[in-house]
């Protein structure tokens, strides 16, 4: 099959828009970029379920021709993703304005996502990684110029370049053991040579570089405050298009690469342990959270998370000889992120209508579904199901895939991997209860909350219609997915020689290789759930006919006042905090004003966090080691000529001593 027209249409839209923002046309990039988002799409979903075929670009690099293929996992995470950035550059631009410099980060951020899902060289996806970690950055800082938002952005792509050299050492290793050659296919075919121990070297190394921008621990702290900086239509490209091109990546390497030959179960259990502990942290501090954007970016390192634990189970079912459950491990973490990315995308715009009308991103009873059109209530509602994996949105549907394949880890002849499995469902249950409570927690106070104000503003339509499409695309793929579904089996068959995507199904039933294990149907869900809202429809008639007896709310024998009563999102999550406190070591903050008489107080201020578990130990450490060496280093920009001369003199008697030797 031929490379389709489309997505080669989309790079040259991308690369115009890109353009015209750097001229400052940003009505036309802003319309160049969304038509380029859509382009990409269509043609995705056109290349499936074969994917596309190679493509030699006019272009050479060390050497090396460039050539693009886009096999149909990367067409499929490419898809997802790409229609919430859609939406987010045409339909809810920046919360800014359309600035020029957030266009152009989105472009180079899209254009370094295409490369990375088609790129077959290694140093093709090189730049391509590096082009969107630098468009990301251009998107945040375009839209805040503080010295706050500034120093999150270094702190981001610092840790992003920790993870660029780890690639890159990865592809070294590979490169060093495949003759020197760069190619992926080469990789492909002598990587089944490596020993165990360079297997678990370039593994690792995959795992640090690609986490980096997926959110695993130890990096995930940098999310909220890169995050925090941004819009949500920022956070929309950034948790859909990236991180899916960041999934894809290292699958790319563990699953393809490393995915057969000594070792592969040690690594199988290492890949499944971090993304469970990352799961569970993740998920503890985004409950903490009173802002959107670092809320919503805690949530898209926690699934992240999940999906690179299913992946774990894939490398362990086939180390194990267990074809068939390793497809299913590895089908079940890409419909895991290809939901996530809707919902997420979804959640995150509407985040941008919350704060156009409200003019902040805190989470507050405000009312605004009260206010707002009932098309953004009903597709925010479906993003925060999808969100919390209730039924029967497409993140219930795959968190329940992700049981019914570590549930199946008895499969498994060692006791160590059906341990590993075993306590990766446990972590996981234990993260799917607190995310249920997050969106819970956002979706009832953020949206649902009363807050009392009868001039409440209302949130603009744009974003009524951005919402409602995502969360209509999240309950539409639960629904079609016994249909839909069989657009992975290609990708099953050439991956893992088992067609585990086409087992998944049974007519309208989805089930995990088998329907004597286990089945769901979300289709038949959505015919059935309206008949079980039948009995509370029937009692609210009945208290129609019979007057219900109202009492006031007792106060403690205080003065009513709903207000000072309310739960907040610091109230609501109290419990947590304190239940784990030895995670959180919550922090308190009291700051006071006086007036010129010290008794009498002008101002008081009291901050409530929590604190980072890798920051202060791991991170805090090295920035105070490189500010230090820095000092030293100052002396070199002194001005001083006799300390020059004196230098230059020292390296004169160094060098005379090594060539006298």
């Amino acid at each position: 099959m031929s490379m389709p027209e489309l997505l080669i249409a989309a790079f040259w839209l991308w690369v115009a828009g890109a353009l015209c923002a750097l001229a400052r046309l940003t009505s036309m990039a802003r319309w160049l970029i969304a038509l380029g988002a859509a382009a990409a799409l269509a043609g995705a979903f056109e290349a499936l379920p074969q994917g596309a075929g190679s493509r030699v670009l006019p272009l050479t690099l060390a050497d090396q021709t460039v050539r693009l293929h886009y096999a149909p996992g990367a067409l499929w995470l490419m898809g997802f993703g790409l229609l919430p950035a859609a939406l987010a550059v045409a339909l809810a631009t920046p919360i800014r304005g359309a600035r020029a410099g957030w266009l152009f980060g989105a472009a180079l951020c899209l254009l370094g996502a295409l490369g990375l899902f088609g790129l077959q060289d290694a140093y093709a996806l090189l730049i391509a990684w590096e082009l969107m970690s630098l468009g990301g950055a251009i998107m945040i800082l375009s839209e805040r110029t503080t010295l706050q938002a500034g120093r999150r952005t270094l702190y981001m792509l610092a840790l992003l370049e920790v993870g660029t050299v780890a690639v890159l050492l990865a592809l070294l290793l590979l490169s060093r053991h495949v003759g020197g050659s760069v190619a992926f296919e080469e990789f492909t075919r002598g990587a089944q040579t490596l020993s165990p121990g360079t297997r678990m070297a370039v593994g690792l190394l995959a795992l640090v570089g690609f986490g980096a921008k997926l959110g695993l621990l130890p990096f995930y702290e940098w999310l909220p405050g890169a995050y925090g900086n941004g819009s949500g239509a920022s956070g929309a490209i950034l948790s859909g298009v990236l991180l899916n091109a960041a999934f894809f990546a290292l699958s790319r390497t563990l699953v393809n690469w490393l995915g057969r030959g000594a070792g592969l179960f040690d690594l199988g259990i290492l890949v499944t342990a971090v993304g469970a502990l990352t799961s569970i942290l993740a998920a503890l501090y985004a409950f903490q959270q009173d802002d959107w954007r670092a809320l919503l970016a805690f949530s898209t390192a926690e699934n992240a998370a999940i999906a690179v634990t299913t992946l774990g189970a894939s490398l362990l079912f086939r180390a194990d000889g267990q074809a068939a459950l390793a497809g299913l491990a590895w089908t079940v973490a890409v419909l895991h992120l290809s939901g996530h990315a809707l919902a997420k995308g979804g959640m995150f715009l509407g985040a941008d209508g919350v704060y156009v009308a409200g003019g902040t991103y805190r989470l507050a009873q405000r009312g605004w579904l009260r206010t707002a059109h009932p098309i953004f209530g009903v597709g925010a509602l479906f993003a925060a199901m999808s969100l919390a994996a209730m039924p029967p949105q497409i993140g219930f549907v795959t968190e329940w895939f992700t049981f019914q394949t570590l549930f199946q880890g008895f499969h498994l002849t060692t006791l160590g991997g059906r341990l590993t499995l075993a306590l990766a469902g446990a972590a996981l249950a234990l993260t799917a209860a607190i995310a249920f409570a997050t969106f819970i927690k956002a979706f009832g106070i953020g949206l649902l909350g009363d807050g009392h104000s009868p001039q409440a503003p209302r949130v603009s339509m744009r974003y009524d219609g951005a919402v409602f499409v995502l969360g209509l695309a999240v309950l539409g793929s639960a629904v079609g997915m016994p249909l839909w579904l069989h657009g992975l089996e290609s990708a099953n068959v050439a991956q893992f020689g088992a067609n585990a995507a086409h087992a998944m199904t049974t007519g309208w039933l989805l089930v995990p290789l088998t329907d004597s294990f286990a089945f769901i149907s979300p289709s038949l869900l959505v015919i059935v759930m309206p008949l079980l809202a039948v009995l509370p429809l029937l009692l609210l008639l009945n208290s129609r006919r019979h007057r219900v007896r109202r009492a006031p709310v007792w106060y403690g024998g205080q003065r009513e006042d709903p207000q000072r009563s309310a739960t907040t999102s610091l109230t609501f999550s109290n419990a947590m905090r304190t239940f784990y406190s030895f995670i959180y070591r919550p922090t308190l903050d009291t700051a006071r004003e006086h007036r010129a008489v010290a008794y009498f107080i002008h101002r008081l201020e009291f901050e409530h966090d929590v604190a980072d578990v890798f920051g202060p130990a791991l991170f805090d450490p090295v920035r105070r080691a490189v500010w230090r060496l820095a000092g030293w280093l100052r002396a070199l920009q002194s001005g001083d000529l006799n300390f020059y001369l004196g230098l230059i003199g020292t390296l004169l008697i160094v060098i005379l001593a090594l060539t006298l030797r």
